[in-house]
């Protein structure tokens, strides 16, 4: 049985185009900066998000790391959404490596969960100096919001966010694993959706259909800095054009398909809401994720994947009774329209 895979938009293969400009892509010591092919990939990503420089990096992970060892110090408080990535999905690495702690805002669950308002970041803002309380010193957006599902932010509450930000004194760092989604669900310019943050990081291995990695771009002098946290991360690199190459590739020839992506997902999406025993919101389906929660007389999540998986359809549990089904690529229209149906039929039960 052809299985689909909906895990994650990062359970995507390189096309043959895509590793054949991998074969081929000229390298050299990135530790030198002596490799055309990543320096090519790094002048591009600064230029598409209006930065000054950029830096290839492992993972996304590693992004926001180097991003938070930047930007604070030990015992600083970071705010951001509740179910951000940083929270959720780096294994405690912002207090192991920065010594950091988060300040959680805005809506918990629910519709626009993970979303916040610079009302909120003014509400919960610590001052420096206090003797008892931990400093504010960063504000954190991830757009889209991945455990929220996929939701796009609202580009003038981002920049409120920001100024906000800047007036209280404190730095502000975009998440943007997904950003590329975000440009294509709003039709606003990556530079355009980047441009009221210090630092910001994007990933290749999503929507973009890469093996592997992620950059920063910001200001040259805070790049300059991150190569140092880069290396002390071990994510030092020698001839790393080869993966590089990749994401020249997938910027040159898969952005304008993502909007096939999000299409898709809402066609999944409208016919998983049909099924009983399904809450799901069709207005959060903004961009290539699907999350929705089974009611309490419904199977819970784990049989939904359990089941779905037997019927060749492979999505991921979230939460007891939360589902997360995400487009990408290498899966098509009559894929994910099959995947809406299956998932529907486990719902019937």
């Amino acid at each position: 049985m052809d299985m689909i895979d909906l895990r994650s938009d990062t359970v995507t293969r390189p096309s043959a185009a895509m590793r054949q400009a991998m074969a081929t892509a000229p390298v050299g010591d990135d530790q030198y900066g002596e490799c055309p092919s990543t320096n090519a990939l790094q002048e591009k990503i600064a230029s598409l998000l209006g930065k000054e420089a950029a830096l290839f990096v492992a993972s996304g992970t590693m992004a926001n790391q180097i991003a938070l060892k930047l930007l604070t110090r030990p015992g600083d408080d970071v705010i951001l959404g509740y179910e951000s990535h940083i929270e959720w999905h780096e294994t405690g690495a912002a207090a192991a490596n920065s010594g950091v702690q988060f300040r959680l805002v805005g809506p918990r669950e629910g519709k626009g969960g993970g979303l916040f308002t610079a009302a909120d970041v003014e509400a919960v803002y610590r001052a420096p100096g206090h003797v008892v309380q931990p400093p504010s010193a960063l504000v954190v957006v991830e757009n889209t919001h991945n455990r929220g599902g996929g939701l796009v932010w609202d580009q003038d509450e981002i920049s409120a966010i920001c100024a906000t930000a800047r007036r209280l004194g404190l730095r502000s760092y975009l998440d943007g694993a997904r950003l590329f989604n975000a440009a294509a669900a709003t039709g606003r310019s990556l530079a355009e959706l980047a441009a009221p943050f210090d630092l910001v990081g994007v990933a290749l291995s999503k929507g973009l259909g890469c093996p592997v990695g992620s950059l920063l771009a910001g200001p040259r002098d805070l790049i300059t800095r991150a190569v140092r946290q880069r290396r002390m991360f071990g994510g030092a690199m020698r001839q790393s054009g080869i993966i590089a190459a990749a994401g020249v590739y997938a910027l040159d020839h898969n952005l304008a398909r993502l909007e096939d992506d999000h299409a898709n997902a809402r066609l999944m999406a409208t016919r998983i809401a049909q099924a009983p025993g399904v809450e799901l919101d069709l207005s959060t389906v903004q961009s290539n994720i699907v999350i929705f929660r089974t009611a309490p007389d419904a199977p819970d999540a784990a049989t939904v994947v359990a089941r779905a998986r037997a019927k060749g359809v492979l999505v991921s549990a979230f939460a007891a009774r939360t589902v997360r089904a995400t487009t990408h690529l290498d899966v098509d229209a009559a894929a994910c329209a099959r995947a809406g149906e299956v998932l529907a039929q486990v719902m019937a039960g």
